[in-house]
């Protein structure tokens, strides 16, 4: 398989409630630093005729204006929680645009959350100007998104099935705290790798720190970037300087290009 050349932006890096947190007086949520400033998880695919979201955040509207994406082929869902589903209504602009639906990529669950959530654009009778959404089922089998391909990773989040990607040699997780010794293999060969890191402290659903460094080292992967981070876990330029070399925070805005 050709796998063209991509480039990965980071639209968001924090956790559920974003970096500063409402109402939040501590040192990470009035940093001065742009770094410690995080919306909600989500990244963008682009190759030289396809561009993807993974995860329409409460952020969305934002940060489709913040990067500049003017054009969108299709939305890639991780799963069904709100900080990672809020923000699908605002694709309707691109409906506008390029006059025909946007194509959603969900395993059959999230698609019965968002039918669910977003219950008006999936109705058999619309108002108008809701958005126009076209629905693709997936699964465990690789699949074409226009040039790119995409490899779905199962991994646990407490106890829900959440999906990850790998869009040729770049794998993307969030929202994990489990991954099962099958779906290991398909990160391996990777040359990048983003993993959730929400914060020292041990947490049900999420790896922490520790964990995620762990996990980066049995894999093997030459680059890791972490990601879905929250205010507990410090400032960005502090904890940077306590990881391995080959590891680091990603943060939004940051570009990377395979």
């Amino acid at each position: 398989m050709n796998i063209p050349s991509l480039t990965i932006t980071f639209l968001g890096t924090g956790t559920s409630s974003g970096i500063p947190m409402i109402a939040c007086q501590c040192e990470v949520c009035t940093s001065a630093d742009a770094h410690d400033k995080r919306l909600r998880s989500s990244i963008r695919v682009q190759s030289a005729t396809t561009t993807i979201v993974v995860d329409t955040t409460p952020d969305f509207r934002y940060q489709m204006l913040r990067s500049d994406t003017r054009h969108l082929d299709a939305v890639l869902f991780t799963h069904s929680h709100k900080d990672h589903i809020a923000g699908l209504d605002d694709v309707r602009a691109y409906n506008f645009f390029s006059r025909k639906a946007m194509k959603l990529y969900a395993t059959s669950l999230t698609g019965e959350a968002l039918k669910r959530e977003f219950y008006y654009a999936f109705s058999d009778t619309k108002y108008p100007g809701v958005p126009e959404l076209d629905l693709v089922t997936i699964d465990k089998d690789s699949f074409m998104i226009g040039d790119i391909p995409v490899q779905p990773i199962y991994v646990k989040h407490y106890k829900m099935q959440v999906l990850g990607f790998r869009f040729g040699d770049f794998t993307y997780i969030t929202d994990a705290n489990c991954i099962e010794e099958p779906e290991k293999e398909k990160i391996k060969s990777s040359k990048i790798l983003v993993l959730n890191a929400l914060r020292k402290e041990k947490h049900m659903a999420h790896f922490t720190l520790d964990e995620a460094v762990s996990l980066a080292t049995e894999l093997k992967v030459p680059e890791v970037l972490f990601t879905h981070i929250s205010h507990q876990l410090g400032k960005h330029e502090i904890i940077n300087q306590e990881l391995p070399p080959h590891i680091r925070l990603a943060y939004d805005g940051l570009t990377v290009c395979l």
